[in-house]
């Protein structure tokens, strides 16, 4: 069950989400798109310091983004390097062992490499048999 914008945005700064929503945490964290998710997550949480800077630092507008950009790239940059640990550690919020989230991402990746590579077998023995049919052999 996905949760609701508001509690999607606590738990985006780093809360926890009730028992419902906890087969959702380990969706969220082991899809195909879990990277793009983790960087929405970094970029909610810096929207915050981003916007305080931006309107509460003295200074010319140009200094206030330039920081504020600063900020940014460092923040993600942090958020990108450690992102394993943040995600293992949101599971593990939500109840699952330490290790499930990449214990998941593993074996998706082994059912998705076994139908690529199948895929790609019977794309060659079609070709191959276009070829033999070509030659008349």
């Amino acid at each position: 069950m996905r949760p609701g914008a508001l509690r999607w945005v606590a738990y985006a700064m780093g809360a926890g989400l009730p028992e419902r929503h906890r087969t959702w945490v380990l969706y969220d964290t082991t899809t195909r798109t879990w990277v793009l998710r983790h960087v929405a997550r970094a970029l909610v949480q810096l929207a915050v310091p981003i916007a305080l800077v931006l309107v509460f630092v003295p200074g010319a507008f140009w200094i206030r983004g330039l920081a504020a950009l600063g900020g940014l790239i460092l923040g993600m940059a942090f958020s990108l390097a450690y992102m394993t640990e943040a995600v293992e550690n949101r599971v593990k919020k939500a109840g699952y062992a330490p290790g499930s989230a990449q214990a998941v991402r593993d074996l998706a990746g082994r059912d998705r490499d076994a139908r690529d590579s199948e895929r790609r077998r019977a794309a060659a023995a079609k070709r191959a048999a276009r070829y033999r049919a070509r030659r008349g052999g």
